[in-house]
């Protein structure tokens, strides 16, 4: 059965790819920096990572979603990473105009292999191509011990949720 997310209430989207759970080894990806250097998750191996996907960062949704969470990368000891599509140009300008140093942010734009190995991408409709809204924690081992997959894209995720899962994984 295809996994959808809606728009609005309004539009129903499918996503594709591979769809990876609570108990999977997290998949390795490679995405741009916003120094434009490559970066994958392999790169923080041993550490807990929060995994925060995003469609864009200059959308409402997604600029508290990314604000909350840099925030609680300041005050925790977890990485959090936010992916979208959007440029690496694009995120720099929305890190420094919200002050945002804490969270990693990293552009699928290039080889959009992201949204594919995790099962995030949007397959059709307004935003095909963009990778759905999803909070997931990685643990030490490299294990998923917490996902959400928000089931409307104009929703906030459970941050209360999200937070507790990674500082858990600690």
């Amino acid at each position: 059965m295809a996994r959808t997310v809606t728009l609005k209430g309004e539009t129903t989207i499918n996503l594709t790819g591979t769809e990876v759970g609570v108990g999977d080894t997290a998949p390795d990806f490679a995405g741009t920096g916003l120094d434009l250097a490559e970066v994958k998750l392999s790169d923080y191996a041993g550490k807990v990572v929060l995994l925060s996907t995003v469609p864009s960062l200059d959308t409402g949704i997604c600029d508290l979603q990314t604000k909350r969470f840099n925030q609680e990368a300041a005050e925790n000891d977890f990485i959090v990473l936010t992916v979208s599509c959007d440029l690496p140009f694009a995120m720099g300008r929305w890190c420094g105009a919200t002050d945002s140093q804490a969270v990693h942010c990293v552009s699928d734009f290039k080889a959009r292999t992201f949204g594919k190995a995790y099962g995030l991408e949007m397959a059709d409709g307004p935003l095909a191509t963009l990778i759905a809204r999803s909070v997931s924690v990685i643990d030490k081992d490299g294990k998923i011990v917490y996902q959400e997959l928000v089931p409307e894209i104009a929703q906030e995720p459970d941050y209360d949720a999200a937070i507790a899962a990674a500082k858990a994984a600690g």
